[in-house]
């Protein structure tokens, strides 16, 4: 998590307050909009669940909790300004009141976000029955069966790509994505294990 000193953001501005957009650290999908004081900001740092200031009722509120739908503090980061918080938080259900993923809607998240939310289906998936969910089923028989699914995924993917049309070469590198999502799950790894990597080869 990067490290900030919460005395350096312009609490000032807004007479102590700063906004605060939570953002799901999985799908980059955007949450909810709040508003922190110092205080919400040090317990949201130091519980690792995203309080804000209730402007309402002019006191500590977190989120979730009375509904159960917690998010969960995975980073902090300040703006350029010094007087915005980017929030990224894992939630433990719906966001917005209403029962929606996010305040901004119920879309879903956008562009290559999706894999995240497709983590938490197979996630979701993992207890089921695996007589009727394939998910489950692929779990169940563990690794090595995801694996060999990803290999006949890979091939048929490559052939696409090579002798098939758009729509062809986007069904099969769909089946592809998924199965390896699920090999991912199966080893007790995640996407974002795989983006880190890219991103320290980048570096």
């Amino acid at each position: 998590m990067t490290e900030f000193d919460p005395k350096t953001l312009d609490w000032a501005k807004m007479d102590g307050l700063v906004p605060a957009i939570v953002q799901d650290a999985a799908s980059d999908e955007v949450l909810m909009l709040g508003y922190m004081d110092r205080a919400a900001l040090d317990a949201t740092l130091a519980e690792k669940m995203v309080t804000f200031h209730s402007r309402s009722k002019n006191a500590l509120w977190r989120k979730g909790e009375t509904s159960g739908n917690i998010l969960d503090l995975v980073e902090v980061r300040m703006d350029c300004d010094q007087d915005a918080l980017l929030v990224l938080a894992t939630p433990r259900g719906p966001t917005c009141h209403t029962g929606t993923t996010s305040c901004f809607g119920d879309q879903g998240a956008p562009g290559v976000g999706f894999i995240g939310e497709l983590e938490r289906v197979i996630q979701s998936r993992a207890g089921a029955d695996p007589t009727t969910s394939y998910t489950a089923k692929l779990l169940t028989e563990g690794p090595a069966r995801a694996a060999q699914k990803v290999g006949e995924e890979g091939v048929e993917t490559a052939l696409a790509g090579r002798c098939g049309d758009d729509a062809e070469l986007i069904s099969e590198a769909s089946d592809l994505v998924y199965h390896l999502t699920v090999l991912l799950k199966a080893r007790g790894l995640a996407w974002g294990d795989i983006v880190g990597e890219l991103q320290s080869r980048h570096q």
